[in-house]
């Protein structure tokens, strides 16, 4: 049997995620909190990955989503306002180079689109932290 997974993907143990890219929760928090949608995880983060030529399809989530880079690549975070449908409003870079305006980190806030993609052609692995936490319920794709 053959594992087509990126090699990081194999190392970090990470599936294929319904917006692109791969990932796998990593942690969920212990205490529970009540949303409009029903009982969620106060909080969650996965881990996440693009490889060249991936990218992550516009979507949104009901909850506030701290993106945490790790490199070694550096990701184009677009965020697309927080209308019925994506409308590109600005792009931050999640990287090393603070000088030039990378971040190490960056919160999109609940109900606000956003998309991934690579700089360069350099795969890029990131954490997501999702408060309240994470369920499919509450995410959405673009049409």
């Amino acid at each position: 049997m053959t594992d087509d997974r990126p090699a990081t993907a194999v190392l970090l143990d990470l599936e294929p995620h319904a917006e692109g890219g791969w990932f796998r929760r990593m942690w969920t928090g212990g205490y529970a909190v009540e949303t409009p949608a029903g009982e969620r995880p106060a909080a969650t983060c996965i881990h996440y990955l693009l490889t060249p030529g991936e990218e992550s399809a516009w979507h949104v989530v009901t909850s506030d989503e701290v993106w945490l880079w790790h490199g070694p690549g550096k990701l184009a975070l677009s965020l697309g306002g927080d209308g019925e449908a994506p409308s590109l409003d600005h792009t931050v870079v999640l990287g090393p180079d603070l000088a030039a305006g990378e971040r190490l980190q960056y919160t999109v806030p609940a109900g606000v689109w956003q998309a991934a993609r690579l700089v360069a052609d350099e795969e890029v692995v990131v954490s997501c932290v999702v408060s309240p936490g994470f369920s499919f319920e509450d995410w959405r794709l673009a049409d």
